[in-house]
């Protein structure tokens, strides 16, 4: 959350990624830093765990959704 507000601040167009496991830790601590409404894309969790092919599939499956997040 923190590179978010950072690239925001710079005027640099950004959207916050992670696993579900983090969507209530991810809204605390944007509203702790002064954002009420983040652009957000939460992806299953675990990452960790996950094959290379697995993971390029979950990256291709998040994809729409990022784009829309930096564009909307």
């Amino acid at each position: 959350m923190h590179d978010f507000v950072t690239l925001e601040s710079a005027g640099v167009v950004a959207a916050f990624v992670a696993s579900v496991e983090f969507v209530v830790a991810a809204r605390t601590q944007s509203n702790a830093l002064g954002y009420a409404t983040v652009p957000s894309v939460f992806v299953p969790h675990p990452i960790q765990d996950r094959t290379d092919a697995e993971l390029h599939a979950l990256a291709d499956g998040a994809l729409p959704a990022i784009l829309a997040a930096v564009t909307g």
